[in-house]
This record gives C-alpha cells, sequence and structure tokens, in this order.
C-alpha cells in the first residue's frame, strides 16, 4: 500500500484550523493600556530660584533652564579618580549584577509566553519486549507469545488566541521588561549618585578633620603660653587646668570624625564592589573636586519621561492593564485544535509507517466555564483593583519626583546663602581668636575668654567645611532628582 505523508494527513485540518482562529483573532479582551495624561507644573518651584553669589575663591553657580544632563554628570565635577572610581563601580557593584540579571530573567519570561502563539509538537518512540502467557489470546497478529513491539508517535497541539488571552499575558510580561529596564536605570543612578556623594562625604570629613587638627595645634600653643606664664605667676593652676581640658575637649572632637572617615572609606570600597582592605581606591579632598559653575536644569515637562522611578511605575501600571485583559478572557471559551496522536506502531523498525501500520486522532476542544463559585469575576475584580491601586502608586511617584527636586534646587539655593554665612563667620571668629591671643598675651583677658574664642572658632571651621560640601552633595541630589542624564548614553 502507498504510504501517507504525515504533512499531508495534518496539513489540510490544522491550515483550515488556523486559518479560522487567525480570522477570530482580531482583538484582545479587556482595556488597551492608555498612558496617564497628568496635569504636569509649569515650574519647579512655587517661587524663582535665586543663587546668591558665592564669596572670593568660591564658585557661584547659576542654573541652566532647558539644558540637559549628560549621561556622565560626575565628569562635570573634574575629577578624575572620581570618575575612574565610578566607572569601576558600574562594572563590580552586586547590586548592578542584580539589577542585569532580573532584566534577563524578565526578558525569558516573555520569550517564553511568545512560544505560546505557535504550536506544540512532541515526537516519541517506544520499543517494547512483550510476552503473553499461554492462557491468553495474544493480540500479535502473528499469534506468537513472545514479540517485538515498536511505536512511534507524534503530537500536535495549538490553542488559538480567540480572545487575545496570551497576547494579554505577553503584553504584561513586555511590561515587566519595560520594569526591570527601568529599574536597571535606576541603579545605575543610585550607584554613581552613592558613589559621588560618599566621596564627598569623605572630603567633608577630611576638611573637618584637617580643621580640627589645626585648631588643636593652637590650642596645644595656648597650652605653652598658659604654662609660661604660669612660671612667671600671671596666671593660677586653674588657667592651666582649663587649658588643658581644652586640649583634651579637642583631642575628644577628633576621635569621632576618624571613625566616620573610616568607615565612609569602607562604604566606598563595598559600593565599589571591594573588600575594606583594599589599598586602590583613591582618597579624596574638597580641593580635589571642583563644583560645576553652571547647573543643567531640564523642564518640568520632561521630568516624566526621564526619572527611571516614574517610567518603571508607569510600567507597573501597564502590566496592570493587562492582566485584567488576561482576567477577561480567562472567563471567555478556550478553544484548543491539534493532532492528538498520529504514529505507527510495528513488529519490526522495517514495517514502521507502512499504511497498516498507521494510526492517528484529530481532536479540537471548547471549554467554557459555567459555574466557578464567582472565583474568576472576583479574579477579575482584584485584577482592577490592582490597576487602581498602580495608578495611585504612579501618581504617587510623579508627586515625589517633583518633591526631590524643588527639595534639591531650594536646599542648593540655601547652600549659596549659607556657604556666604559661614565664610564671613568664620572669618570673624579667626580675627576675635587673634585678638584674644593678643589680650591675653598683654593679660588683658583671662584664659576663659581665650577658651570662648577658640571654641567658637574651632565650630566656624567645621561649619564652614560642612557649608562647602553640602553645595557638592546637593548638586548630586539635584542630578539625582532630575534622572541622571542616562537618555543621552547613545548621543
Amino acid at each position: 500500500m502507498k504510504k501517507i505523508p504525515l504533512l499531508n494527513l495534518i496539513s489540510r485540518p490544522c491550515s483550515i484550523g488556523l486559518a479560522c482562529a487567525l480570522l477570530l483573532a482580531g482583538c484582545a479582551v479587556g482595556p488597551d493600556y492608555v498612558r496617564p495624561k497628568d496635569v504636569l507644573p509649569n515650574a519647579h518651584t512655587e517661587e524663582p530660584l535665586t543663587l546668591a553669589a558665592a564669596p572670593q575663591g568660591e564658585v557661584t553657580q547659576q542654573f541652566v533652564a532647558g539644558r540637559d544632563i549628560p549621561a556622565q554628570w560626575w565628569e562635570l565635577f573634574h575629577s578624575e579618580p572620581l570618575n575612574n572610581l565610578i566607572t569601576d563601580s558600574l562594572k563590580h557593584n552586586p547590586t548592578i549584577s542584580a539589577a542585569q540579571a532580573a532584566l534577563r530573567q524578565a526578558q525569558e519570561n516573555k520569550e517564553a509566553q511568545v512560544g505560546a502563539y505557535f504550536p506544540t509538537v512532541s515526537a516519541s518512540y517506544t520499543p517494547t519486549r512483550q510476552k503473553v502467557t499461554s492462557d491468553l489470546a495474544t493480540s500479535a497478529a502473528s499469534g506468537n507469545y513472545l514479540y517485538n513491539l515498536h511505536t512511534a508517535q507524534l503530537s500536535i497541539s495549538y490553542a488559538p488566541d480567540v480572545f487575545g488571552l496570551n497576547r494579554r499575558q505577553v503584553e504584561g510580561l513586555q511590561a515587566q521588561v519595560d520594569t526591570q529596564q527601568y529599574q536597571l536605570q535606576a541603579a545605575y543612578l543610585t550607584v554613581t549618585t552613592n558613589v559621588a556623594t560618599a566621596a564627598i562625604t569623605e572630603a567633608a570629613l577630611r576638611a573637618q578633620l584637617t580643621a580640627l587638627n589645626d585648631v588643636l595645634v593652637i590650642q596645644k600653643k595656648t597650652l605653652e603660653s598658659t604654662l609660661r606664664q604660669l612660671a612667671l605667676g600671671q596666671v593660677g593652676q586653674l588657667d592651666v587646668a582649663t587649658q588643658e581640658s581644652a586640649v583634651a575637649n579637642a583631642q575628644a572632637a577628633i576621635a569621632p570624625i576618624q571613625k566616620q572617615l573610616a568607615q565612609q572609606r569602607d562604604l566606598i570600597k563595598a559600593l565599589a564592589g571591594r573588600f575594606p582592605d583594599d589599598t586602590s581606591t583613591p582618597k579624596f579632598e574638597l580641593d580635589s573636586l571642583q563644583l560645576p559653575a553652571e547647573i543643567p536644569l531640564t523642564l518640568p515637562s520632561t521630568l516624566v519621561e526621564h526619572r527611571p522611578d516614574i517610567l518603571a511605575a508607569e510600567a507597573q501600571l501597564h502590566a496592570a492593564s493587562a492582566q485584567v485583559g488576561v482576567a477577561v478572557a480567562n472567563r471567555l471559551p478556550n478553544i484548543a485544535l491539534g493532532v492528538e496522536s498520529y504514529g505507527s506502531a510495528a513488529y519490526s523498525l522495517s514495517n514502521l509507517f507502512k499504511s497498516s501500520t498507521v494510526f492517528w486522532n484529530l481532536a479540537g476542544s471548547i471549554t467554557q466555564p459555567i459555574f466557578d463559585g464567582g472565583t474568576l469575576k472576583h479574579r477579575q475584580g482584584a485584577a482592577e483593583a490592582a490597576y487602581q491601586q498602580a495608578e495611585a502608586q504612579y501618581r504617587s511617584t510623579v508627586i515625589s519626583a517633583f518633591q526631590n527636586v524643588a527639595d534639591a534646587l531650594q536646599a542648593i539655593q540655601a547652600d549659596a546663602f549659607a556657604l556666604q554665612a559661614n565664610k564671613n563667620a568664620e572669618a570673624a571668629a579667626a580675627k576675635t581668636y587673634a585678638i584674644a591671643q593678643q589680650q591675653l598675651a598683654l593679660g588683658d583677658i583671662s584664659p576663659m575668654a581665650l577658651l570662648t574664642a577658640q571654641q567658637n572658632y574651632q565650630q566656624a571651621k567645621v561649619a564652614l567645611a560642612q557649608a562647602q560640601a553640602n553645595r557638592y552633595a546637593d548638586t548630586v541630589a539635584l542630578f539625582q532628582a532630575l534622572g541622571g542624564g542616562w537618555w543621552n548614553t547613545a548621543k
């Protein structure tokens, strides 16, 4: 007998079924995602911001409205060690690696679901050797009680996406891919800003430590002078004890800063994916950093296009919208088509697929949920509530983003005034302390008065160093709040 090719046997019914499925699959049930229409502000702050002129020797900053942020915004600080550290951190920070793996996972899950668009084909081959007891009739045509049986079988199944169930699932998984993509960008932004902020904090601590050490040196000299005055009978033991206490207090003030500096070094190394014993991590001083004079300030209308957290929240909203469609589709009929089995069974391999040994079975099914105790209905209701939750979370993220930008702008404005005030206070404290030293040498004031001048000068120097560092840190915070310029990577 003539062999019947497998494709000839199944192509016609499957082609008809597939054509019908494509005709029916014209739309996907459930809501089509529409991006929220936000009413965005026209300005970042309630009142226009004015930056005060910086004191002599300091950089005067100004906002440049409408200027875009460069992708490598940290290069605006003109510090090669900082540039190298951030580049190295992006390569070795475990947070980045985890975000990259999460993105690949989401992509693989989406591609796995895309496979449901296509038929599923499986093949099997089963060789057996059987013996039937002599008391029973053998099923073999030869009448033998001991025989071999070879069975080769092919199964094809296909579920046409009539109501868009699979399309909504793929849509939701693609939205999860988008979410992970934006979360990866958020991880890049977090790592870069954390490294820059940590480096600035280290530089600030070094500046404070330098100020405290300078004051300690002065206080030790004052103690030596007090001891000489004691020998001349110009002061008493109480004055000496007071100055010794001042020296001890200055030494005690240095220890916490040294501890913070050591811990800050450990933090920087961890951000770079290094262990605490690493010796190659650069050390940072405020003098090694250059404060950007012109600060790019993107328009409020573009913030929702740039902030990774806003874009991730929108992708989550899209995914929630797709899940509503999935829930609706699950309440509609499920259609399946296919060749449940096509194969051949013979006593020898040479007889496989001869016409007399071929068997096949075509089948199709339509399943419509009728009663499930309201399970599918309530699942749809839950999906709709989840969409409403995602929408509220998206709007909350947008509002928080604008708050972050406004806070950073106002901090930079306040920093400019604070720097001027601290510069004046440090100069006044230095002048007062110098006068007090002269007066003490002449016996016009007591050592206690000099001690007060010393303490004021110490506090002024530390406050000035912190005010200088705040300008750097708040500039970094603004770059982070505006999104960090990741969209310019390909430019």
